[in-house]
């Protein structure tokens, strides 16, 4: 595999780019496909020097200005463009449109899940619940870690609250690491910072932890305390969702319980 990703990507990028395309006269005479370097670079607003070191592999870390120039010109989609600012290390160059919303299929399957499930948005909204995942909680929330350190019935609803927040917390790092710019992200931890000391800790802390599995217990209403297993299932069709469901240990009264308010959906 080459170890010149990035320029790899714009060389083959810019060969698929005819000249009428971008403004430039047609001439069957070149003896390239597509863009020359020194169009692109002028194109871009870039030098063809500094063009050239990225192609080769010189310059590997091009700036967000510069990527989005760079798109502009090679005309790339939004999943390119993303792909792109992935060979740079950057964050990504798209951003979602208006608040995250959940398709009919995913909405349908959490709906029709055996089990308690919903969706969280790359900022740990909740997105989509069924009626097992909502009487388990005792209805859900809007946002997971508003109602962790804002709400205090967060700290009746999980025993071992302290695990679980500096979970939630960790799990808030590793969804967002490339969207740390991203406005919403920045309203979301000043909120929290400036409401609540615990959240201002652990954000500080830096821990990182992966939303893929893990075991809490729940202090269900009218049913005493059951243990639950989690799971997160990347919704591939839209990046930053999850759908989380629960499951609890075959024979055990925790699996007992889930299933009662299963059958209760």
């Amino acid at each position: 595999m080459s170890e010149n990703l990035l320029g790899d990507f714009l060389r083959a990028r810019r060969e698929l780019v005819r000249p009428g395309e971008v403004g430039l006269p047609e001439n069957s005479r070149r003896r390239v496909p597509g863009l020359r370097r020194e169009e692109v670079a002028m194109l871009a607003g870039v030098s063809a020097e500094y063009y050239v070191r990225l192609e080769r592999g010189r310059d590997r870390h091009p700036s967000a200005q510069v990527l989005h120039a760079l798109a502009g010109v090679l005309a790339l989609d939004d999943e390119s463009r993303d792909y792109l600012a992935s060979l740079a290390g950057a964050p990504p160059l798209t951003r979602p449109a208006g608040p995250e919303t959940v398709s009919a299929t995913i909405r349908g399957f959490v709906e029709s899940a055996p089990a308690p499930a919903f969706v969280l948005g790359r900022f740990m909204d909740v997105l989509a619940a069924n009626g097992a995942a909502r009487r388990l909680h005792g209805d859900m929330p809007g946002n997971v870690l508003r109602h962790m350190f804002l709400d205090p019935d967060a700290r009746e609803l999980y025993p071992d609250w302290a695990d679980v927040a500096a979970e939630s917390v960790g799990s808030l790092r590793g969804a967002v690491v490339q969207h740390l710019d991203d406005p919403r992200l920045a309203r979301l931890v000043g909120e929290l910072s400036l409401k609540s000391a615990e959240f201002a800790t652990l954000w500080a802390q830096h821990g990182v932890r992966s939303k893929a599995a893990g075991t809490k217990r729940i202090a269900v209403r009218d049913r005493g305390i059951v243990t639950v297993g989690w799971e997160a299932l990347q919704v591939a069709s839209a990046p930053g969702q999850v759908i989380v469901t629960y499951h609890a240990e075959p024979g055990s009264r925790s699996e007992r319980v889930l299933l009662e308010l299963a059958e209760r959906s």
